[in-house]
């Protein structure tokens, strides 16, 4: 126990393919842990492969949550997250063992560590209407719309981002205050365990590419495109009429797959969308991360010892 009362859990964050997994299974063997996932495309059944989710032997003996607790055509918000991942915690707190919660979905962590501020609900007409400037004007200038209004939220959202530009818009447009200031008034409420936050990232941005590289070609000789096969067989996905706007489809990879096999492309151009996608994904993950003043960033290849040592010394405390 810590000198507040609380009991302790490890927040293991970092952009894609920086070894989290690995870490994740190695710190709950060692210290008796469980895995919470942070990760927005873990959370869908059939995402597998192109999501990277630990396989049996990685999940063999160390408990996991949050995985394949929705099926792809189910929406899931970050608010059910924060309220899974918490009772989560909290069961595993009870049977006295260490949360370790890991994962890359900023969101997430922001809604569980720091609470979600209340929102205007969804106004169909607004976001209908957004929908229908799109198709004329494109989403890139209702990126530079929202950035006349609320230059905070656009530097966070990428300007192909159709979902959280047409989101911070349709709340601009419903209740006359932008996304960024909703957010500032989020509650506080605490965290009911002291947390160790540690980011981890290849130093080098050119090693981080590379590892990226050597994922997406190990998926794909995995069978990635078989399971993105297997998605669009099922009924639910084959009768929507737009299965490439929901968000699990949305998960890096797989749209560009789901294009692939539409034949809008060939294989070699699947590679290399798939690869710049998965790079701009992992830059835009840094970019929040930065901003994660608490967190102790460390280069787990070249710093290994040092990880090791600031992981046990906090474990220690229990």
């Amino acid at each position: 126990m810590t000198a507040d009362g609380r009991p302790l859990a490890i927040a293991l964050m970092g952009p894609t393919a920086s070894g989290k997994t690995a870490l994740a299974v190695d710190w709950a063997r060692r210290f008796d842990g469980e895995v919470v996932s942070v990760d927005s495309a873990l959370v869908y059944r059939g995402l597998d492969i192109g999501a990277a989710k630990p396989d049996a032997a990685e999940r063999a003996g160390v408990p996991h949550h949050l995985i394949d607790i929705r099926e792809p055509w189910q929406p899931y918000s970050a608010a059910e997250f924060a309220v899974d991942a918490r009772a989560a915690v909290e069961a595993i707190v009870s049977r006295g063992r260490l949360p370790i919660l890991a994962g890359g979905t900023g969101l997430y962590f922001h809604a569980l560590l720091r609470g979600l501020a209340p929102m205007p609900e969804a106004a169909p007409a607004i976001r209908a209407a957004l929908e229908a400037e799109a198709a004329e004007r494109g989403w890139a200038a209702l990126h530079a719309e929202l950035a006349n209004v609320d230059p905070e939220a656009a530097s966070r959202i990428h300007a192909t981002d159709a979902q959280r530009i047409q989101r911070a818009l349709e709340v601009w447009r419903a209740s006359g205050r932008t996304i960024s200031d909703w957010r500032r008034s989020a509650p506080t409420q605490r965290f009911p365990c002291r947390v160790l936050k540690i980011v981890v990232a290849p130093t080098a941005r050119a090693v981080l590419h590379e590892r990226i590289a050597r994922r997406f070609d190990a998926m794909l000789a995995a069978g990635f495109l078989d399971e993105v096969r297997r998605l669009r067989e099922l009924p639910a996905l084959r009768a929507h009429p737009r299965p490439l706007d929901l968000p699990a489809l949305r998960a890096v990879g797989y749209r560009q797959a789901w294009e692939h096999l539409d034949g809008a492309f060939d294989a070699r151009e699947l590679r290399e969308r798939g690869i710049h996608a998965t790079r701009q994904l992992a830059k835009r993950q840094l970019t929040w991360l930065r901003g994660e003043l608490d967190a102790i960033g460390v280069d787990p290849q070249l710093d290994a010892t040092r990880l090791d040592r600031i992981v046990t010394a906090f474990v220690d405390r229990r």
